[in-house]
């Protein structure tokens, strides 16, 4: 390890390598094979990588890459059908200290710890947002099938369980889930503006993962907005207005339900068993007119569960509203038959976009109002994993 400039920049260590002049030739091919002009490139004999990189439209983006190389050998006690890459610089005696990864402090160059499968022109992108610290020494695998997948697509998106080691008593993720790319070289530069988007914006991993399923389509990445329209009417960068809604409470919340609704919209939309689907924004009523497959049309009313489960271990959601009208209890409970369907989003409990969906003609009664609904819900064996399982 050296601390000096890496293209004339302070970016913390910098690490001297042997042997990697092959990951440093794939790099600067995978920039060439994703439409950009290589401007500059570091030594290969260095780590992290820098390079500097123009595309046809003029645009500039400065990549600090970790590299580090995916293989295929033999390991005790693990799958034979997996590859694996480990995070190795520097003298093991030094992998007992902490080695945080360089940024750039003006948010300019967007940093990537990449795994590189030379034989399959594959590569493996990780959050650097939880991979920092790199702890050195620990291998990182994935399953053959997803390397083959991303070589036939291209763009391959999946979440992958993290856990506690023997490094860490923790898991990297709160939500013990971590988001992996894994794509050919000709999607590098795409790779690095998803990167560069989920460092800015800090996504927990659920929110990593939709941005990269998002960009499974090329074209997607080429009509990503420079500024959004509430950015421009706010006068306040999207991190600003971020740290807005995280300091306060209930605009957190509202933000979540709203969030919820749009992955529910999105599941509907792209479900074979949907015929049609429409979103009602309208005080006082259910989120969604759905039309199914076989005719059956459901009013539904999306909620988040609670992050905490029953004493049962069973998952739990609110059904009731933020207040009631004055002079009027009852009205901050629902009606029982105010809409057909519960969706309960489970991420809170189990930090992934999924929804359970319950009748409400199954659903608990008030204990003091019979025609409304209990405010709390248990989810039981009776809610359904899809809106076209649910049958009276």
């Amino acid at each position: 390890m050296e601390e000096e400039p890496l293209a004339g920049r302070a970016f913390g260590e910098v690490y001297r390598v042997q042997g990697r002049s092959d990951l440093h030739t794939f790099l600067l091919d995978a920039v060439r094979a994703s439409g950009g002009r290589v401007l500059y490139a570091s030594d290969p004999h260095r780590a992290p990588v820098y390079l500097g990189v123009q595309l046809d439209s003029d645009e500039r983006i400065g990549m600090l890459v970790y590299p580090f190389r995916v293989t295929r050998n033999s390991i005790k006690n693990r799958p034979d059908d997996e590859v694996r890459g480990q995070l190795r610089y520097g003298a093991e005696e030094s992998w007992k200290r902490e080695h945080p990864v360089g940024r750039d402090v003006a948010g300019v160059d967007v940093t990537m710890i990449l795994g590189v499968d030379l034989a399959d022109g594959v590569i493996l992108g990780l959050d650097a947002n939880i991979w920092d610290p790199l702890p050195m020494g620990i291998s990182f695998y994935a399953k053959d099938a997803e390397i083959q997948q991303a070589k036939t697509s291209g763009w391959h998106v999946w979440e992958k369980v993290n856990r506690a080691g023997t490094k860490r008593s923790e898991p990297r993720s709160p939500t013990s889930l971590e988001t992996v790319v894994a794509f050919t070289p000709d999607r590098l530069i795409d790779y690095a503006r998803l990167e560069r988007r989920a460092t800015s914006l800090r996504l927990d991993p659920p929110l990593r993962y939709s941005a990269a399923v998002a960009l499974a389509d090329k074209t997607a990445v080429d009509e990503l907005p420079r500024r959004h329209v509430l950015e421009e009417q706010f006068a306040l960068t999207s991190e600003q207005i971020l740290d807005i809604i995280g300091g306060r409470n209930r605009l957190s919340v509202a933000v979540r339900g709203g969030v919820a609704e749009y992955h529910l919209e999105h599941l509907l939309e792209t479900s074979p068993d949907i015929a049609a689907i429409e979103r009602l924004d309208v005080d006082a009523m259910h989120d969604f007119n759905v039309t199914l497959s076989d005719g059956r049309l459901m009013r539904v009313e999306c909620k988040n569960a609670s992050p905490k489960t029953s004493a049962s271990g069973s998952f739990k959601v609110e059904v009731q509203k933020t207040r009631a009208s004055k002079g009027d209890p009852a009205s901050r409970f629902y009606p029982v038959d105010g809409f057909d369907v519960v969706a309960a989003c489970l991420f809170s409990p189990t930090g992934r976009w999924e929804f359970r969906y319950g009748l409400t003609s199954r659903m608990a009664r008030h204990k003091d109002f019979p025609d409304r609904l209990a405010p709390i819900q248990t989810i039981t064996d009776d809610w359904a994993e899809s809106l076209s399982a649910l049958s009276e």
